[in-house]
C-alpha cells in the first residue's frame, strides 16, 4: 500500500513507525499485571531505604538512601496512577503480588550488615527492576500504551542512575571476601527471583515454597542513629550555631562557616523523618511521597554544608564536631506523631523574616557566593516543607494553633541532657569553633577577629531552635 504522511512528515507524532505500530503488543490485563509488580517493587525498595537509613553509619550511604527512597516513592506514585487509568481501580497495590517476591525483599530488608544490604539492593533488586522496565518498554505497544511507556521510560532513567551508583558502592564496600561469605544468600535471592517468574512475572515460575535466611527472624526497625568514624564526638553540643549567627556584633564574613555547620548537621533530619515514615501506618501513598521528598531535601541541605566546607578549603572531618543528639532524642523518646509535631514547630520558627530569610541575607552579606546560593534554595525548600506539614500534620491535629502548641510541648519534653553526656564521658562538649575559624583564616590569609575567636556559647542552657533568639533579634 502506498501510504505516506503529508510531505513525508514523521508519522504518529514521532513516537514510532507504521510497521512497529502494526505489530501486536501486550493486552491491558498483561500490562496491569506487570505494572503492579513494578509498583510493588518500588514500594518495597522505598521501605528498605527508609528503614535502614537511621542505622546506616556511612554518611554517603545515608545521603544516597535519601535520594533513592525519593525516586522510588515518586515512580511508585506514577505507576499507581497509570494502573488506575487501565480500567483497574488501584486496589490491592499494597499487597505482595507473589510470595517469592515478598520473601526476596524481606531478605534484603533484614540484611545483617552494610555489605549485604548493598549487595541485595544494588546487585539483585535494582538490576532486576531495570531488566523488568526494559522488557516492558520492548514488549508493550508503542502507540496504544504510550502513557505507560512514558512512566516506565522516566523510571528507567533514574533506576539506571541508582544501579550505577550502587554498583560503585558494592565494589568499594562489598569486596571478594564479603561476597564469598554471601554466596548462599545471593543464590537464595536468585532462586527467589526465578520462583517469582522474574520481577515482572514475565518468565516461567518455579513452584516451590520460598525459603528464608536472614528474614527467618522478623525484622525490627532500629531508630537509633549511627555515624561512621568521621563523626568521633556525636554528643558534642559545645558550639551554639544559632547564637553565633544572631549576634549582630559579630562580622558576617565568618558566619558562612557556621551556616555550613548547621547545614551539615541536618544529617539528623532525614534520620527523624525516616523514623516517622517507618513507624507510621495507615497513611495514603501520597503521605510517603511528600515526606520522602522532605527527607531528600534535608539530605541535600546536609550536602550543601559539606560542599560549603570543601569550597571554603577547611576539612570538616577533623575540625567540626557534628552531633546526633536531636535525632537520637526524638527517635528514642517520642512517638512518630510527636516527632512530626516537633519538626513542624521548628519549621514554623524558620518561616518569619528572622528565620530562613535571615540566613539567606547573611549568606549574601558575607560575600561567600555559595553560602548565598545554598541559603536561597534552603529557604525555598523550607517553604515547601511547611506546606507538607500543613497538609499532613496540621490537618491531623485540627488547626494550626493546636499543632504548634503541641509541637512546642513535645519539644519541651525531649531530654537532651548536656550535663549528663559530659558526666558519663560521652563528650566533653569541646569548643571546636576556635580551631576551625583559625584554619579558615590561615587558608584565606585573613587576620583573626578577636571577638569571633572568643565565641564560646554552647547548648547547655538554650535549646536548638529560634524561638528565643528570633524573638530578641
Amino acid at each position: 500500500m502506498d501510504y505516506h504522511t503529508h510531505r513525508n512528515l514523521p508519522p504518529l507524532a514521532g513516537i514510532t513507525s507504521f510497521d512497529a505500530a502494526a505489530k501486536p503488543g501486550l493486552s491491558v490485563e498483561t500490562c496491569v499485571g506487570r505494572l503492579k509488580r513494578l509498583h510493588w517493587t518500588l514500594r518495597r525498595l522505598n521501605q528498605i531505604f527508609v528503614h535502614r537509613l537511621p542505622s546506616e553509619p556511612v554518611y554517603e550511604l545515608k545521603m544516597a538512601f535519601s535520594l533513592h527512597a525519593h525516586y522510588c516513592a515518586e515512580h511508585a506514585a506514577a505507576l499507581r496512577k497509570r494502573v488506575s487509568e487501565l480500567r483497574e481501580p488501584p486496589l490491592g497495590l499494597d499487597h505482595a503480588p507473589d510470595a517469592a517476591l515478598e520473601v526476596l525483599f524481606d531478605e534484603i530488608l533484614a540484611a545483617p550488615d552494610t555489605a549485604a544490604l548493598l549487595t541485595g539492593i544494588y546487585t539483585h533488586a535494582i538490576p532486576a527492576l531495570r531488566e523488568a522496565l526494559q522488557r516492558y518498554l520492548a514488549d508493550t505497544h508503542p502507540l496504544v500504551d504510550h502513557p505507560s511507556i512514558r512512566v516506565c521510560r522516566f523510571a528507567l532513567l533514574e533506576v539506571e542512575e541508582m544501579a550505577e551508583y550502587g554498583g560503585k558502592c558494592v565494589a568499594q564496600l562489598a569486596g571478594a571476601a564479603e561476597r564469598e561469605k554471601m554466596q548462599l544468600w545471593e543464590s537464595l535471592l536468585q532462586e527467589l527471583l526465578q520462583q517469582a517468574g522474574s520481577l515482572d512475572g514475565s518468565t516461567p515460575r518455579t513452584e516451590a515454597v520460598p525459603s528464608r535466611m536472614f528474614s527467618a527472624k522478623p525484622y525490627h526497625f532500629d531508630p537509633v542513629p549511627k555515624r561512621d568514624e568521621r563523626f568521633p564526638d556525636p554528643y558534642n553540643m559545645g558550639v551554639h550555631a544559632e547564637a553565633f549567627l544572631y549576634d549582630a556584633t559579630l562580622p558576617a564574613l565568618a558566619k558562612p562557616l557556621m551556616l555550613y555547620y548547621k547545614r551539615l548537621r541536618e544529617i539528623d533530619v532525614p534520620e527523624v523523618i525516616a523514623s516517622i515514615l517507618a513507624q507510621t501506618t495507615g497513611k495514603p501513598w501520597d503521605y510517603t511521597v511528600d515526606l520522602t521528598r522532605q527527607l531528600w531535601d534535608e539530605a541535600r541541605h546536609a550536602m550543601m554544608g559539606e560542599v560549603g566546607f570543601v569550597q571554603a578549603g577547611v576539612d570538616w572531618r577533623t575540625l567540626v564536631r557534628i552531633n546526633f543528639t536531636w535525632s537520637l532524642a526524638l527517635n528514642t523518646q517520642l512517638l512518630p506523631l510527636e516527632r512530626h509535631a516537633v519538626l513542624y514547630f521548628i519549621e514554623q520558627g524558620l518561616m518569619p523574616k528572622t528565620g530562613k530569610r535571615f540566613e539567606w541575607e547573611l549568606g549574601l552579606a558575607s560575600g561567600d557566593a555559595f553560602a548565598g546560593l545554598a541559603q536561597d534554595f534552603d529557604w525555598a525548600d523550607e517553604v515547601l516543607h511547611a506546606r507538607i506539614g500543613r497538609d499532613w500534620y496540621v490537618k491531623e491535629m485540627g488547626d494550626s494553633k493546636k499543632a504548634i502548641t503541641y509541637g512546642d510541648e513535645c519539644w519541651s519534653r525531649v531530654l537532651i541532657d548536656w550535663q549528663k553526656y559530659r558526666a558519663e564521658g560521652f563528650t566533653q562538649h569541646t569548643n571546636w569553633w576556635r580551631p576551625l575559624y583559625l584554619e579558615w583564616c590561615r587558608v584565606h590569609a585573613k587576620e583573626p577577629d578577636p571577638a569571633v575567636l572568643a565565641f564560646e556559647t554552647n547548648y547547655s542552657a538554650i535549646r536548638a531552635d529560634l524561638r528565643e533568639l528570633s524573638a530578641s533579634a
